[in-house]
């Protein structure tokens, strides 16, 4: 397996001028991403992600530890033209094109014309754009400029991306889109490493996880491994039972809804249940429907590992 980004005790300490208040934003992250992977950076708000990304990418100077990208020092420049970064919050000048902006970014990135142009015209139809290549940024919607801000991230045609929360304030379409944006990175061979708060969007597209808490990282590792394989619930679906086993069953279920002759309930426990539950269903006159076993998630895995760090 070859790392792309490795850190080692990586820890920032901010000190305010007046009072000397020492605030520790990343505390001592150990973090390792293998090359051709997604890697979900998660947290809250205020978790420290978006510090120990621009530390990766050299903005930031760390007070202790160590970092490795695409095997330089973090604080140094030969690496940067392999680099491409999308900021939670970017500025775009928004009396530019859309065409424009690109084609200033590439200019940035030493890209020479005639290839520039045609670079610029590819990342315009990878992102959806071609329609609006010679619009003015400021008449962009958030989605759009989302987009844009991911075509410039590629426009040096980087082996790593860095995005800090591609997906906020989108619409559920805009999400789709950077979602499927992200996975074509990776079968294109780029390593992707991304921060998010948007647990089922990160669920869907990541082969391993982190995720921060108070500045550390608090659990990581393969999505399989992090969810549990155990049963948490199991819910069932039933009908025509008559009044004296629905109470039966109504009793110890964490959700129970009830619409015409049909009910549906969720009982804690693993699959050892089933049997009897559908016995009790047929001793109460009731037919099963459906029985479906439901496994943690993600954003279980994440409420348990914040609430208990």
């Amino acid at each position: 397996m070859t790392v792309v980004i490795r850190t080692t005790g990586l820890t920032k300490v901010f000190v305010s001028d007046w009072r000397r208040v020492r605030t520790t934003a990343v505390d001592h992250l150990d973090l390792e991403v293998a090359e051709g992977e997604i890697y979900g950076f998660l947290g809250p708000n205020g978790a420290g992600k978006t510090t120990a990304l621009k530390m990766l990418l050299g903005l930031l100077r760390p007070s202790s530890g160590s970092a490795e990208v695409l095997g330089e020092d973090a604080s140094g420049l030969a690496h940067r033209s392999r680099l491409g970064y999308l900021p939670e919050n970017p500025y775009f000048y928004d009396y530019l094109t859309g065409r424009e902006f690109l084609d200033f970014c590439g200019r940035l990135c030493g890209l020479k014309s005639p290839g520039r142009q045609e670079r610029v015209v590819r990342l315009l139809a990878l992102v959806g754009l071609e329609r609006a290549a010679d619009v003015r940024l400021r008449k962009y919607s958030k989605g759009m400029l989302q987009r844009v801000g991911m075509a410039q991230a590629l426009v040096n045609d980087p082996q790593l991306l860095i995005l800090d929360e591609p997906q906020s304030g989108l619409d559920p379409l805009g999400r789709k889109q950077v979602r499927d944006l992200i996975l074509q990175q990776r079968d294109e061979g780029r390593t992707v490493l991304f921060s998010s708060h948007i647990l089922a969007d990160a669920e869907m597209i990541c082969d391993r996880v982190g995720i921060m808490n108070h500045g550390r990282l608090v659990a990581t590792g393969r999505l399989e491994e992090l969810l549990r394989s155990r049963v948490q619930s199991v819910e069932f679906q039933a009908e025509g039972l008559s009044a004296a086993g629905k109470a039966t069953l109504r009793t110890g279920a964490t959700i129970y809804l009830e619409e015409g002759n049909r009910v549906q309930f969720t009982l804690p426990g693993d699959e050892g249940q089933v049997p009897h539950v559908i016995a009790a269903i047929t001793a109460g006159g009731g037919r099963v429907v459906a029985v479906a076993p439901l496994h943690e998630t993600l954003e279980d895995v994440f409420l348990r590992e914040v609430r208990t760090k």
